[in-house]
């Protein structure tokens, strides 16, 4: 019989200390180590119930299984998505954007600058727990900003995400406290432009 796959905890591709002073260790070592690896967790183990109770040959409350699932699942890949598209300064995190992402911003944003206000306002303004994203669209070429509610609410259907900022509280309240938006000034240091080109090349 086939080994059922399972989702696991990524590693880091820096480490923990990398991203100091924008994110502290701490800070980085909660994130990714708790709340990053319960969603995991849950959703593995909600995969586990669903095999189950196949093996039972029972029914599961179909919508409780789904919502469960769309949040946890949601949760593992935008904190995949978001670990992969930071980067240390010295290893060529902040600054502006260069390449196609670039011509992308300028095409349909006008600036970097306007790009970074308008996705700087998502982040900041998403009642309360959720995500700023920078979407494409394969077949228009069109980005969006999404501004996600939880891991899985207000997300355009079929738009790819090619950047996400996560402004749950618990990415950044042992730094900033409760200052929404000091972090997300202080994300603009590590954005790592070059995994971003990589995601939009990977849109079709």
């Amino acid at each position: 019989m086939e080994k059922v796959k399972t989702f696991t905890l990524p590693k880091l591709p820096y480490d923990y200390n990398a991203l100091a002073p924008y994110i502290s260790e701490e800070q980085l070592k909660l994130h990714h180590d708790k709340h990053h690896q319960k969603y995991v967790n849950d959703a593995n183990a909600l995969f586990a119930k669903i095999d189950e109770s196949k093996a039972a040959n029972t029914i599961l409350d179909i919508k409780a299984v789904a919502k469960e699932l769309a949040f946890n699942i949601g949760g593992h890949l935008l904190h995949t998505t978001f670990w992969e598209n930071m980067a240390p300064p010295d290893k060529g995190g902040g600054g502006e954007p260069s390449g196609a992402i670039a011509d992308l911003i300028n095409n349909n944003y006008g600036s970097f600058e306007r790009f970074k206000k308008i996705f700087s306002t998502a982040a900041i303004s998403t009642e309360g727990s959720g995500w700023a994203a920078l979407s494409v669209h394969p077949c228009i070429g069109r980005p969006l900003v999404m501004q996600i509610e939880k891991h899985n609410v207000n997300i355009y259907p079929n738009f790819q995400i090619i950047m996400a900022l996560d402004v749950w509280e618990h990415a950044y309240y042992v730094d900033y406290k409760n200052d929404r938006a000091k972090f997300v000034d202080a994300f603009w240091n590590v954005v790592n432009w070059d995994r971003i080109n990589k995601n939009l090349a990977l849109v079709k």
